[in-house]
């Protein structure tokens, strides 16, 4: 995935640029300290995500976002970035078409988590053939309905008291020293089901918006995915 980062502060971007080189299949191609120079960039390059700061010198990073916005099918994701965290600022990132907003500063391992989470989306577009598979791509969007004998409808193959005792795990358990985080093995020994299990009810909270994931990167192999309740 091919990353533009814009931000006004030359040391923010450098930083930022550093955090994004180190997820696997992403790659810095450009980096802009202005509205301006950021319209151009995404212009020239054809970036698939922009990294955007709202307070640029010149124009809103706000702005930049609905003239980013084309309806071509071909914009890039727009991963906002700031310091503001008022409720006027993330509704006009929402309302312009945001994939995520993270509040100044973060960590590598939380822009990581949305640098995977925009590569997924990337591919599962590809793979759209129904409601459930765009439910799933727009995450919050629609909570599970009650069908008429009252029971929760839940996705093929997982069962509400189950996910109810998972959601119990991840809600009320004590996570490991240091960690505020559950990986899908620790719920599994939590609530005595396999890992599998664990984390196919951990990634459908991720998926309804129930959860958080973030990726904890180690030595070799893959990042670690770690989930948190947010519902």
């Amino acid at each position: 995935m091919r990353v533009l980062v814009v931000d006004d502060d030359f040391m923010v971007a450098k930083v930022h640029s550093g955090y994004v080189e180190r997820v696997p299949g992403c790659t810095v191609v450009g980096t802009a300290h202005s509205g301006a120079e950021a319209l151009r960039l995404a212009a020239e390059l054809g970036p698939d995500l922009v990294l955007l700061d709202v307070y640029l010198p010149d124009v809103s990073g706000l702005e930049v976002l609905g003239r980013l916005r084309t309806g071509s099918g071909d914009d890039p994701f727009v991963l906002v970035v700031t310091a503001a965290d008022d409720p006027a600022t993330v509704a006009a990132a929402l309302q312009g078409g945001a994939l995520h907003y993270l509040v100044k500063p973060f960590d590598a391992a939380s822009l990581a988590a949305q640098l995977d989470r925009a590569q997924r989306t990337r591919h599962d577009l590809d793979r759209v053939r129904g409601q459930d598979d765009i439910d799933r791509l727009f995450g919050t969007t629609v909570a599970p309905a009650a069908s008429a004998g009252g029971a929760e409808r839940m996705p093929k193959g997982l069962t509400t008291p189950t996910a109810e005792l998972v959601a119990g795990a991840l809600r009320s358990g004590e996570p490991p020293e240091g960690e505020d985080d559950f990986s899908a093995s620790e719920v599994a020994e939590l609530t005595a089901l396999s890992r599998v299990s664990a984390r196919r009810y951990l990634e459908h909270f991720v998926a309804t918006g129930s959860a958080t994931v973030r990726l904890r990167y180690g030595g070799t192999g893959r990042p670690e995915r770690r989930y948190r309740w947010t519902g």
